[in-house]
């Protein structure tokens, strides 16, 4: 933060740099945490080990990640006239979580990027201990706010604060100023004040309140706690929470927005009329996923229900089976769609990270809208990205008999975009469906059922980030099993063999979900965003969607290879592969502030 004396002193005053910094945050350390380190997990020795280095390889082409340091949290993405704003948790400092100002960047298409100051940082007595991550707002005077949650002293005690623009006409927003009326809201005693956090955007009721939804535990029970205001200004606890699950854990990043029965077009927090069902997503501290319901809002009452085909808790629905965390989603009513943003932390370990020299990224936005069948959300890469693609090559009517593979040559695999239709003539080879594996996670059957491991229709897919004799790659496939009465498809984005480094601290999963679809015409589409060390998967036309952290040692840049694959005794034909060479975006940090 050099360019801004003012900026720096009150950093420097903050106790973030003053008091030793193992006292302020707690650590989630449960072994069951998606093999990811939480969010706020501290470094003391780490957090501020400037980057005099920082190491290429491995860095993404096409997502976004600053030029150095450690990301988190995408926070309070918003459309306002005709700009994209993302901020997001950045360390200026280091490249483990610490030192957290609210980073800012800003774009007229969601793929090229502008970086400017900080938005938002530690000033302030409520908020002197740490800013931490909110949500924006625009009101109905086109005035955009964002809610965001303070760290008010050592103990770790969580408010949530408000920041308006210091000049609505300047197009980018550049400034963000704090009242002096901060906090405008409190935890009561009934409230756990450590793990009080994250407002959502908020929504206004036909009578005349705004809303907010704040994350919480109380005891084992995850928590969205419910707040109104009149005036935005002063805001007051309903007396039970919107929603809460007993044994979920403590509840984060809640995100909570209604969604069409029909249609792709997304709608604005505060819509309320016919044809809709309402969507609570949750970002669940213990597992480190995302998990959300379909549901019914009942404003009367002020509670949401969950639909019955909505399992509420750790085996319901995600919003991706990765490595995917802390999503915050927005209208953009340029484009009447709502648009999801998520995080990608580091499957490697913290030395790696410090040695690399950065830490996370931002994956590429999605639009989301509600399933035909109105059980699930469908997610979909943002249509912009396509102005990325290359060079292209197609493949058509290309047979795989067991055991087959066929390279895709003429892009860049590394850094790729790949849209696959696999077809088949028959599900009469579809393997059972073991009675044992009810009630393990999909990811637990993946590791048993690997892409090595012959199957009937299936394993089929892709070999992504792949050394040229297999001896490294990352398989994306689905295997077909049958069940009593019904299909299963098991969709997988294995990690297990992504490297030949040895090292047993790095977390490589075989991630899975099940995919809800319909086998009657025999199809299924794959979608993978291949980018070094990020792969984005997106099966049965988003229905399922798995991101993977993946860290080579010889599939990287020019020595990295995509290949189609069948290792099913039921024959595959590729319907149809088009696969894309990705362009960079313009990423112009050289503009920003210089603490990028």
């Amino acid at each position: 933060l050099k360019q801004n004396p003012k900026e720096m002193d009150c950093l420097k005053k903050s106790s973030l740099f003053s008091l030793p910094i193992f006292l302020l945050y707690f650590s989630i350390t449960l072994s069951f945490n998606n093999g990811v380190n939480a969010s706020h997990k501290v470094f003391p020795g780490l957090q501020s080990t400037s980057t005099v280095d920082v190491k290429n390889v491995h860095r993404t082409g096409y997502h976004f990640q600053p030029p150095k340091n450690w990301i988190n949290d995408p926070n309070a993405p918003m459309y306002f006239n005709g700009v994209y704003h993302l901020f997001y948790q950045y360390n200026p400092y280091g490249s483990v979580w610490g030192n957290i100002v609210w980073a800012h960047s800003v774009s007229t298409d969601l793929i090229n990027w502008i970086p400017l100051e900080p938005g938002i940082y530690p000033s302030e007595v409520f908020d002197k201990y740490g800013t931490w991550s909110g949500s924006a707002t625009i009101l109905p005077n086109n005035k955009p706010i964002i809610l965001y949650t303070g760290i008010v002293d050592a103990k770790n005690t969580q408010v949530q604060n408000y920041a308006i623009p210091a000049d609505i006409s300047d197009p980018f927003l550049r400034k963000w100023i704090k009242p002096d009326n901060n906090p405008l809201i409190v935890a009561d005693v009934s409230i756990n004040k450590t793990k009080f956090r994250d407002p959502t955007t908020c929504w206004l009721g036909e009578d005349g309140y705004w809303r907010t939804l704040i994350g919480s535990v109380w005891g084992k029970q995850g928590l969205a706690i419910l707040y109104k205001s009149k005036n935005f200004m002063k805001w007051t606890k309903v007396q039970h929470p919107l929603h809460s699950v007993d044994g979920t854990g403590n509840w984060e990043c809640p995100d909570f927005f209604p969604v069409l029965l029909h249609g792709s077009n997304g709608l604005d927090a505060s819509y309320n009329k016919k044809n809709i069902k309402h969507v609570l997503k949750v970002s669940l501290d213990v597992t480190r996923f995302e998990y959300y319901t379909v549901g019914k809002y009942d404003t009367k009452k002020d509670r949401y229900i969950p639909d019955k085909t909505s399992i509420d808790g750790w085996k319901g629905l995600r919003l991706d089976y990765g490595n995917y965390y802390a999503s915050k989603s927005f209208y953009d009513p340029s484009k009447n769609r709502r648009i999801m943003w998520g995080w990608a932390n580091e499957s490697d370990t913290v030395n790696d990270d410090v040695k690399k020299g950065w830490a996370g990224i931002q994956t590429i936005p999605r639009k989301l809208w509600l399933d035909p069948s109105g059980k699930q959300l469908v997610q979909w890469p943002v249509e912009e990205l396509e102005a990325l693609r290359e060079q292209k090559i197609q493949l058509s009517n290309r047979k795989l008999n067991k055991g087959d593979k066929i390279e895709v040559k003429g892009i860049t695999p590394a850094q790729a975009d790949v849209e696959v239709t696999f077809s088949f003539s028959s599900l009469d080879k579809a393997e059972p469906f073991d009675p044992n594996w009810a009630n393990l996670y999909a990811q637990d059957v993946c590791a048993i059922k690997g892409s090595t491991v012959q199957g009937g229709l299936g394993p089929f897919g892709l070999l992504t980030l792949a050394s040229q004799n297999l001896e490294e790659y990352t398989p994306v496939f689905f295997r077909v099993f049958k069940a009593q009465d019904k299909y299963k498809v098991l969709m997988c984005s294995d990690a297990s063999r992504s490297t030949l480094k040895n090292d047993k601290t790095m977390y490589k999963p075989s991630f899975a979900g099940y995919v809800d679809v319909d086998l009657t015409n025999k199809t299924l589409f794959l979608r993978s965003l291949i980018d070094h060390s990020v792969v984005e998967s997106f099966g049965a036309g988003g229905k399922t969607c798995i991101t993977s952290r993946v860290y080579p040692t010889l599939a990287i840049y020019d020595n990295a290879h995509l290949f189609v694959f069948n290792n099913g005794t039921e024959t595959i034909k590729i319907k149809s592969l088009n696969a894309w060479t990705m362009g960079k975006p313009k990423m112009n940090w050289s503009f920003g502030h210089s603490s990028y």
